[in-house]
């Protein structure tokens, strides 16, 4: 694994054809590549949402549209609930773990380089948090990963936060509203999302470097794939769960130029059925570990399946291993594709 250092404390066209990416990642870092998020996947109104020009301090109040939701931030938050792996290891990532309160529904271990403050964070939820527990902690911020977390059912709904003075945040990759969802999601979402954080959180320098370091870790990749073609199994036993043509785990397949078998369904994640698999026969099978859901125990499930015994992957034991926090999009999509390059580097061909 490649971790990424930690700071200390302080409607769009349909997907091209993107084989070589990371070939042209690295051509274009003199031409200031992935600079920009296309969408509006999470605009910021009256400031840029971009990577800044320069490092200035930001000017509050800081009013962004999210997901088709306006926040206004007076200041820089202090008290953040953080709920799914990608937000919390967002925050660690650019120094900000004293800023969290309480984490909740955390997805399985962080990253290396935060493994340990993040082991030390209150944990408010092994789930999604209802509203009272939430609330009991009085944040100024709930950052959830997935829409869904800011439901009544969960942490609550995003007009009863803010009529209560708690500002929300979903991730933009996350947006379900088709003039917000990242379609589909690159790097450059990706960076987007770091730079916006650190204006919020007035952090911009720590944003800055941070990008700057995934830029060049991505770039310094040679992708292994050689168009191999690849199943993303997230989870499921009946009926699979696998990574869809327009979400991370497409991005991350792209990066290493595999092509993805379930490429043509427009979704993040799909349910897709055996005969489906067997029918596309992948060369090598992205496993998806959890602690719910293990690669260990998908292993053991293809093998002993006679429908998925006999594919070319399985016979030949082509697997690769990405724990699920890498496989949402976040701060640590770069660290797969450079682990998933290096476990394909292995296999040969």
């Amino acid at each position: 694994m490649l971790p990424v250092t930690p700071f200390p404390a302080t409607p769009r066209a349909a997907r091209p054809h993107r084989r070589r990416v990371a070939g042209a990642v690295t051509a274009a870092a003199t031409l200031a590549l992935l600079a920009g998020c296309a969408a509006p996947a999470s605009d910021t109104i009256g400031t840029a949402a971009d990577e800044p020009a320069d490092t200035s301090q930001t000017g509050y109040p800081l009013t962004i549209d999210n997901c088709g939701t306006e926040v206004t931030f007076t200041a820089a938050p202090e008290r953040v609930v953080s709920i799914k792996s990608t937000s919390t290891e967002m925050l660690l990532a650019l120094g900000l773990g004293e800023r969290i309160v309480g984490s909740a529904f955390g997805d399985g271990p962080a990253a290396e380089a935060w493994a340990a403050e993040a082991a030390a964070l209150p944990v408010l939820s092994d789930k999604v948090p209802g509203q009272e527990a939430t609330l009991e902690l009085e944040p100024d911020l709930v950052y959830a990963g997935w829409e869904s977390n800011l439901s009544a059912e969960g942490a609550g709904d995003r007009p009863t936060l803010a009529a209560l003075g708690v500002n929300s945040l979903v991730s933009p990759a996350a947006c379900k509203g088709e003039a917000y969802r990242p379609n589909p999601l690159d790097f450059d979402e990706v960076f987007a999302e770091i730079t916006q954080i650190g204006e919020i959180f007035d952090v911009q320098d720590a944003a800055a470097e941070l990008v700057a370091a995934q830029r060049a870790e991505l770039a310094a990749v040679e992708p292994a794939g050689d168009g191999r073609s690849a199943l993303w199994y997230s989870s499921g036993n009946d009926t699979p769960y696998v990574g869809a043509g327009i979400g991370a785990p497409q991005m991350i397949l792209d990066a290493l130029e595999l092509e993805n078998v379930a490429a043509d369904v427009q979704d993040s994640w799909s349910p897709l059925g055996w005969e489906a698999i067997v029918a596309a026969d992948p060369d090598v099978i992205v496993l998806v570990d959890a602690a719910w859901n293990t690669a260990e125990s998908k292993i053991g499930l293809l093998e002993s399946n006679p429908a998925t015994a006999n594919l070319s992957a399985v016979q030949a034991g082509n697997y690769l291993i990405v724990p699920f926090p890498a496989g949402e999009a976040g701060v640590r999509n770069v660290e797969a594709v450079a682990t998933l390059n290096a476990q394909l580097e292995s296999l040969g061909d």
